[in-house]
């Protein structure tokens, strides 16, 4: 597949915004990419968006454009298929930073995982179907810079541009293989917003360490504090946490105290680092240790009735995983898994209830967990 691609339209005032949205709401399906800056800002935001229709590559400017909420209804329009590459990702960003809600999807990513591709990236698909070559290079480019490069402009069309192909190709391969209905209730259930995976995402704090073993409770306690100083000053010089002191470095201070910024150097800070803040860091590192001890995050120890189970579930998908040529989540997502060694299902009804939105693989593989799990009315 070879051509001449027209340039893409940019999208960064209200007018074209709209001429925009009358396009993609005669259209029946359209494809979605989007480009953050989170290896740049303290809080990673939507610093592109790429949408495409049949009749034009558009490439949206939320940096300019403030208020995108009229393109809301094209997202939630169930009439309006939604095609991405990977949507997880790009669905937690336009969620957090626009509050738009999607129906009907589909991921070329996630498609290729159900027919067992080894690589489904985006560039190598695109490669291995089209012969179309992209330059990856541009992926951590800091996408807020303005303006941006001809090279980031032409990359940034091509994740969108050739979706619908890919889309096709991969349909009819999920057709030959009878897997689209796994494709289509995956697609439906990504639609569903996730309250725990968007605050996973979006927070980080001294928490994340409580589950070290190598780490005292004093230890913690200093960890707490060097990461509310370190929250203040990657938020004062936007820019990621890591590019203020390493997670690695923060838990050799913590463990070790040290007094004087001479000791600074041995746990890992440079010179640089030191000298702006080795100040902060020391009257953090003063602050833990004086600072009431905080209490770990605790996780309720399961049964060992309720271990068994999820074992036997785990090597029972992944049997079936390589069998089938796929990864294990394939065959049985992990949420099922929870759930199904959580409360143990006596009988097929109660096992399409806790699977209500995977039908398919209640009918495929129903009787087996049954029977795995023990239950007297497996058939």
């Amino acid at each position: 597949m070879s051509e001449t691609l027209p340039p893409p339209v940019w999208v960064n005032t209200k007018e074209l915004l709209q001429k925009m949205i009358d396009d993609l709401a005669t259209q029946s399906r359209v494809a979605v990419d989007t480009e953050s800056n989170s290896l740049h800002a303290f809080r990673e935001q939507v610093c592109l968006a790429q949408i495409s229709s049949t009749n034009a590559d558009y490439l949206i400017d939320p940096l300019a454009l403030k208020d995108l909420s009229a393109l809301a209804p094209i997202f939630s329009n169930p009439n309006i298929e939604k095609v991405f590459h990977a949507a997880e990702y790009d669905l937690v960003c336009l969620r957090r930073d626009f509050g738009f809600s999607f129906a009907n999807l589909f991921d070329t990513m996630h498609a290729a995982r159900i027919l067992g591709y080894p690589a489904v990236g985006l560039d190598r698909l695109l490669n291995d179907k089209f012969k179309i070559q992209t330059d990856k290079r541009h992926q951590k480019a800091n996408w807020a810079a303005r303006p941006l490069t001809k090279e980031q402009i032409h990359y940034a069309r091509l994740d969108t541009h050739y979706l619908f192909n890919l889309r096709d190709v991969l349909e009819k391969e999920l057709r030959e293989k009878d897997r689209l209905d796994f494709a289509r209730e995956d697609f439906t259930r990504a639609c569903l917003f996730d309250g725990q995976k968007q605050q996973k995402l979006n927070g980080e704090s001294w928490e994340r360490f409580s589950s070290r073993k190598d780490v005292s409770l004093r230890d913690l306690t200093i960890l707490a504090q060097l990461c509310k100083w370190r929250d203040v000053e990657a938020e004062k010089l936007n820019r990621p946490v890591y590019k203020v002191v390493m997670d690695d470095t923060l838990v050799m201070v913590a463990k070790n105290s040290p007094q004087h910024k001479v000791d600074l150097s041995a746990l890992g800070l440079s010179e640089k680092q030191i000298h702006l803040w080795g100040d902060g860091v020391l009257t953090a590192v003063r602050r833990g240790v004086a600072a009431p001890l905080v209490e770990r995050k605790h996780i309720e120890a399961k049964n060992d009735a309720f271990l068994r189970r999820l074992e036997k579930l785990k090597v029972w998908r992944k049997k079936v995983g390589i069998e089938m040529g796929v990864e294990s989540d394939v065959i049985l997502p992990k949420p099922y898994v929870s759930a199904i060694a959580e409360n143990p299902p006596k009988n097929i009804d109660e096992l399409a209830l806790l699977m209500k939105e995977s039908p398919s693989r209640v009918e495929k593989y129903g009787v087996q967990i049954l029977k795995m799990l023990g239950a007297k009315n497996a058939d």
